[in-house]
């Protein structure tokens, strides 16, 4: 394969949802603490993010939203983190992440990126006229060894990958909890197939474990049958 394995890693409610509301302000790690019968098993699913690759890409809006922008300088990590981002992420977040990685490697088809401005020694830029998943994947592992990676974005990048073929695994942590919302953010979002013809685009899943947790968690772990 010329490309990562790729691995879904996701914490949603029982209904699919990946955010507690259809607002910035509203975040499943900033919310579900705050509510009794689902903050008690809330550590189950850090433990096993903990234990996933030494990869990990994320979208710039959704680390935005989280407040990296305005967040001092962390500890340095043994993990590498790829960004998707073309407007959200400002010097002091780069600079985060730079700090935070041992690689850090920017995806962008923005040429006036702040990131651009900043001088790390560990900061990669992919600058692309058109974001494509597939060349972007397949550079991470011929320019940067990157083996196998696990995706934690948003539901409409998370479509993306679906619909382009490229996510091999799916592994869920289902918190017990319905949030409902028709706007409210899911696993996956994204453009709804309109035609029998795009039945191709979903996506096919094998179950290879079902873990029942502590307080009424789930972790689901599936592979892409492509």
């Amino acid at each position: 394969m010329d490309r990562p394995i790729t691995t879904l890693f996701m914490l949603m409610s029982v209904d699919g949802k990946i955010s507690t509301g259809a607002t910035d302000d509203l975040d499943v790690d900033k919310d579900f603490p705050k509510i009794t019968g689902v903050n008690e098993g809330l550590h189950q699913y850090y433990e096993i993010e903990q234990t996933t690759d030494l990869w990990s890409l994320n979208s710039g809006r959704v680390q935005a939203k989280l407040g990296v922008n305005s967040k001092g300088i962390p500890d340095k990590t043994p993990i590498s983190f790829v960004m998707i981002d073309n407007s959200h992420l400002d010097k002091n977040g780069i600079h985060y992440f730079c700090a935070l990685s041992k690689e850090f490697v920017l995806i962008t088809s923005n040429s006036d990126h702040p990131a651009f401005g900043v001088d790390e020694n560990n900061l990669h830029i992919i600058c692309q006229n058109e974001l494509s998943l597939k060349e972007a994947l397949t550079k991470l592992k011929s320019e940067y060894g990157c083996e196998r990676i696990t995706i934690q974005s948003g539901g409409t990048l998370n479509s993306l990958f679906l619909r382009e073929k490229l996510l091999d695994f799916i592994d869920i942590v289902v918190a017990p909890v319905l949030i409902g919302g028709k706007d409210t953010a899911t696993l996956v979002d994204g453009e709804s197939l309109l035609s029998e013809s795009e039945l191709s685009k979903v996506g096919v899943l094998k179950l290879r474990e079902c873990v029942v947790l502590e307080n009424s968690y789930l972790r689901l772990r599936y592979e892409v049958i492509h």
